[in-house]
């Protein structure tokens, strides 16, 4: 709760109040009238929309069977649109490469599963992405000083982006919603606020001018017809928006990232800059990503289900008509790709974890998101005014919005100190087409904390002219059956609340034995109820049913589309109550068929047009009695596997065998087939201090970690008595050094620091003077970082040895060992991030198949002594039960800030990385796909001890979730688990 910031009455209570009506103007890109925009919101074909998205990276969750799963639950949340970054690096592991078509590179599926189910897109390919990834995306091989300062209009660059630009713009143009795909906007670059060199006095920026029409002009003449949208990082930039300035590189839709756990909540300085234009938030935070010293879990209690209640509603109050939740679904940093920053995980404590399970925080999200999607009037609303006078408590804010042609009206209400946790009770002015009433007539409206409330009054039931006067409870969703129009009310329980439902002339209160709460008006049925855990049902005359219930009853609701419209009109929804998560409905003849999940025995109650009779529930059917009030009643059975019979039934992560992981550090180590690290100047913008040249970058090595081995000799009248080095990796780095094969010390990283300093002694060690010595640095470099820094080097800054008398002495060679082949992957499935340089990846022994039959048995739980590395493999057999989903992670445990780093790998995947001595986190779910869950897995782990104690690394199961579902994770995915093929050549 810290975290958030005041909301600022002071801005609010500053908000213009419309005096007269304006025309505002319709726009479009000039090609098309299929996607258009104004001041209110977005048109798609001609219909407005509440642009309701979220952010999820394919190549984060690098299973394309998953996405389905993904996507679905999103649509179930009410969402109508999801945004994509691109990640060029993905697809590009070197300057000549470009591929869209093996494992989850080929990721066109996911538009045509967008548009099965009922999502637009927002399309964001960079070339630029940031994203918290390795480079911010760009490939490694473009961040080596050798293009040039990226980001600007330079030849190299340009070359190199026009490329990769053109040949995404060839794959996904079918997919544009003018082909008739989802893909409804193009996002040009990312968080690219530099169009000004001083935005307050409008002085141009020619170079990112420039730059911004390339990418543009090259983009239409690709075919690109869809609007051209940029999103600011922030509001001071005040970039490319036509409503601000002409100057050159203005795209079509401006958009803004707003995250205000950081920044200030006062988006009315956005619309002085897009006055035209719909305010588009492209990212607003629905998380955070956890840095490798964050909490274990992430801040999940900071950015729970409150923040959801209270940010998003505010939102609404600031009259935002197009959000993109960052992140919806995060996934996980898979391999090496997070800059250095951020730790494995990049769940970003989002509404979907990233091992796929939803809980309360998307449960709220739901909540806004269906509310969202029946609340029509709101694309086109005018804030009339935000007070403390609507309400009769002073401590109360309240923002009036209405909708100038019909008249609908939603008043935002929250403490006007947001972080005050007193309740309020009050009452609340509102006007309504029943002239000015103080509601509700009797009891009181509640705010609790740090809550807030969409109330609304003139709100229209569906498509009908059915409407709701006012209502002091909040809407959840509206269904029209087409017998009945059915209206979902919620509020916490025990909250009173109070709706009128106009025209209607009398109400049936189902189950209860009077009719104390209805009182009937000229203008309607007034209805006062109190929200409790047993739902209240009340049929109107005038066929409005209202369904009123509590909020955990309320996150039990869902309202599957029967269509895949992504407006989601409520004649083309149902409601479902009961399961854990809702993901389709079809209705054929008298029978609906739905799809969902559950994991425990589960009370289901259907809202659906009166000719349906029968159900199915994954396909099976379930014997179902008609309500006094229409809805179709049963029981889905309780699971026969749960997470703790799970647990005791999977076979245990057992018979390990193990090999020495760090041969190299070996005087006599034969590295002939090593690259010679020899160059004497580099395109880095940042050089060296000693020369060769020591920059990975410079030899094609660009992830993970990384080998060098120098030679030198030694004299015996005035041998080297020691070393200098300064090597760089990111954040939470850490390399150590060897001489001859004998320890020297570790640098073991630092979340203060990207770069590491190492003064060792060779006093204590044996120098050769017939023959060369060989000092060996084994370093882990964490990604490179983002925008401006992406080209800032890993490597070795310096390098010295010295004498007593402090006199300098020289490397006579180097050579370094990154991952095999290079940026030339062999296995491109699984991409340019999975692997480093240590020995076991470039042997390959991390993969499927790898013959370890003549290793010697250890178990890393006992670990090993001396500082060096142990690599370990085991296969470990899975048998899931079909019909379940099963979430899996392995835990990591290890000695409290132990000097150690271990990555596990699954069936060949990097999936997990530990740092105990920094970071927190223990925990690693790994995906279906990734994980066999009918056959058998191979589990490797390395351990690099970094100091002569050694280490020991335990390793189980942790068993996350379990659900009965439908959908399907025993699919086949071995085409995403390639094998051990002979890697001698790289040793």
């Amino acid at each position: 709760m810290r975290l958030w910031h005041t909301l600022n009455t002071a801005l609010a209570l500053g908000l213009a109040t419309p005096s007269t009506a304006q025309d505002w103007p319709l726009h479009d890109n000039g090609l098309n009238k299929v996607v258009q925009w104004d001041h209110y919101s977005i048109q798609v074909n001609g219909e407005r929309l509440f642009l309701w998205s979220g952010e999820l990276h394919l190549w984060r969750i690098p299973v394309p069977e998953l996405w389905r799963d993904i996507l679905e639950k999103i649509k179930a949340a009410g969402f109508n649109g999801i945004g994509l970054y691109e990640h060029w690096g993905w697809h590009a592991p070197n300057n000549e490469t470009l591929d869209f078509e093996t494992g989850a590179h080929d990721f066109a599926k996911a538009f045509e599963l967008a548009k099965e189910i009922g999502l637009y897109v927002i399309y964001r390919p960079g070339p630029y992405s940031n994203a918290e990834a390795n480079g911010g995306g760009f490939p490694g091989w473009l961040t080596t000083g050798e293009y040039g300062p990226l980001r600007d209009d330079s030849e190299k660059y340009t070359k190199a982006w026009t490329r990769y630009s053109k040949a995404v713009a060839d794959y996904v143009r079918p997919y544009l919603i003018t082909n008739g795909g989802p893909i409804i906007m193009w996002q040009i670059e990312n968080e690219y606020g530099v169009q000004w060199l001083d935005p307050d006095l409008k002085t141009p920026n020619e170079t990112a001018i420039n730059y911004m029409e390339l990418l543009q002009d090259s983009h239409r003449e690709w075919g690109i017809d869809v609007p051209l949208t940029h999103n600011n990082p922030n509001m001071r930039t005040r970039s490319w928006s036509k409503d601000y300035s002409s100057v050159g590189g203005e795209v079509d839709m401006y958009g803004l990232d707003h995250y205000p756990a950081c920044w200030t909540c006062d988006l009315d300085q956005c619309l002085s800059v897009s006055s035209t234009q719909p305010s588009f938030l492209m990212e607003f935070q629905g998380g955070s990503f956890n840095p490798w010293d964050g909490p274990a879990g992430g801040c999940k209690e900071n950015m729970g289900p409150p923040w959801v209640n209270l940010f998003f509603r505010h939102n609404l109050a600031q009259k935002v008509s197009a959000v993109n939740i960052y992140m919806l679904y995060g996934g996980t940093n898979w391999g090496n790709i997070g800059f250095p920053e951020v730790g494995t995980s990049y769940d970003y404590s989002s509404p979907i974890h990233e091992n796929r399970l939803i809980g309360d925080k998307f449960n709220e999200a739901k909540l806004f998101g269906l509310f969202m999607r029946s609340a029509r009037d709101f694309t086109k609303v005018k804030r009339v005014a935000n007070s403390t006078a609507y309400a009769t408590d002073g401590s109360i804010l309240t923002t009036e919005l209405r909708n100038p042609d019909t008249g609908a009206a939603f008043y935002v209400v929250r403490h006007e100190y947001s972080p005050l946790t007193e309740l309020t009770k009050f009452r609340l002015n509102v006007t309504t087409e029943a002239g000015r009433l103080r509601v509700p007539r009797k009891g009181s409206i509640t705010i609790n904390g740090t809550e807030s409330k969409v109330l609304v009054t003139n709100f229209n039931i569906g498509s009908s002219s059915k409407k709701i006067t006012y209502a002091t409870l909040e809407v959840l969703t509206v269904s029209d059956l087409g017998d009945r129009q059915v209206v979902v009310f919620w509020a916490p329980a025990g909250e009173q609340g109070e709706f009128l439902i106009n025209g209607a002339k009398w109400g049936n209160v189902i189950g209860k034995n009077s009719n104390d709460t209805l009182t009937k008006t000229r203008n309607g049925i007034v209805t006062n109820v109190v929200t409790g855990k047993e739902s209240t049902v009340i049929d109107y005359d005038n066929d409005v049913q209202a369904v009123v219930v509590d909020r955990q009853s309320a996150y039990k609701f869902w309202a599957p589309t029967l269509d895949n419209n992504p407006l989601a009109w409520e004649s083309s929804t149902v409601l479902v109550h009961g399961p854990y998560l809702i993901r389709t409905a079809k209705i054929n003849g008298d029978t609906i068929h739905v799809t969902g999940d559950w994991n425990e025995e589960t009370d289901l109650e259907i809202w659906a047009p009166k000719n349906v009779k029968h159900v199915t529930f994954n396909g099976l059917k379930v014997k179902v009695m008609k309500s006094k009030y229409a809805s179709l009643r049963g029981t889905l059975p309780a699971a026969d596997v749960t997470i703790e019979s799970l647990a005791a039934e999977l076979p245990p992560v057992i018979n390990w065998k193990v090999a020495e992981n760090l041969p190299e550090t070996a005087v006599n180590y034969d590295d002939s087939n090593w690259t010679d690290a020899d160059h004497m100047e580099t395109p880095h913008f940042v050089p060296p201090d000693t020369y060769p040249v020591l920059f990975a970058d410079e030899y094609g090595y660009q992830a993970g970690n990384i080998l060098w081995r120098g030679r030198f000799h030694a004299s015996e009248d005035q041998p080297p008595s020691g070393a200098y080095l300064r090597v760089i990796g990111g954040l939470a780095s850490g390399f150590s050094a060897y001489i001859n094969g004998e320890f020297l010390g570790s640098w073991y990283g630092s979340m203060a620091n990207k770069t590491g300093e190492l003064e060792v002694s060779f006093e204590d060690v044996t120098l050769h003077t017939t023959k060369e010595n060989v000092l060996f640095v084994i370093q882990d470099t964490m990604g490179k970082e983002q925008r401006e820094a992406a080209p800032d080097p890993r490597g070795i800054l310096n390098a010295t040895l010295y004498a007593a008398d402090g006199s300098a002495a020289n490397f006579s060679s180097w050579k370094v060992a990154g991952n095999a082949g290079g940026n030339h992957l062999l296995e491109p499935i699984r991409g340019t991030y999975n692997e480093g340089g240590l020995h076991a990846e470039r042997l390959g022994w991390h993969l499927p198949g790898f013959d370890d039959s003549h290793w010697e048995s250890g178990v890393p739980g006992d670990g090993f002594t001396g500082a060096g590395s142990r690599f370990y493999r085991t296969v470990v057999p899975l048998d899931i039960p079909r019909g379940y989903d099963v979430s899996l992670a392995f835990q990591l445990h290890t000695e409290k800030k132990a000097k150690l780093r271990a990555q596990l790998y699954v069936n060949g995947y990097q999936f997990a990385k530990t740092l105990p001595f920094i970071s927190n986190e223990r925990t690693f779910p790994v995906f279906p796909g990734i994980l066999n869950y009918s056959g058998n897995n191979t589990v490797g782990l390395s351990v690099w001890a970094m100091e002569q104690a050694g280490g020991a690394v335990d390793v189980k199961w942790k068993v996350m979730g379990v659900h009965r579902s439908g959908f399907d994770p025993l699919f086949d995915g071995e085409y995403l688990r390639p094998g051990w093929r002979d890697r001698s050549q790289y040793a």
